[in-house]
């Protein structure tokens, strides 16, 4: 019984995602203030591609320790998030973000 479980624990982690992960990711943004969407990666027709330590701290915690295939949503606090704005994309400073996204593949 022990060797099942242990086995069992074992194949639960082999597809979470290490906060190390390249990952693919098909995902929306939205600014919680005014609603309006930011981003996407669902524009370009493929997954976004991207390593876990180059994006946003929000990003990486909604990200790692998920599994392959997940679908997530997330509203991120402005210090996960830009914490002094991005005005290229309408973000100011304090604003709160929604991602609803979906774990596609880890790439490396």
């Amino acid at each position: 019984v022990q060797e099942y479980r242990a086995g069992k624990a074992i194949e639960a982690l082999i597809d979470m995602v290490p906060d190390t992960a390249t990952v693919s990711v098909c995902y929306v943004g939205v600014n919680g203030r005014d609603g309006k969407q930011f981003d996407t990666s669902y524009s370009g027709g493929t997954p976004a591609q991207f390593p876990l330590g180059q994006v946003v701290v929000g990003f990486k915690k909604a990200i790692a320790g998920q599994k392959v295939g997940s679908a997530v949503a997330v509203a991120m606090s402005p210090e996960d998030g830009y914490p002094n704005g991005n005005p290229a994309a309408g973000i100011n400073q304090g604003d709160t973000l929604v991602f609803e996204l979906t774990i596609v593949s880890i790439d490396g």
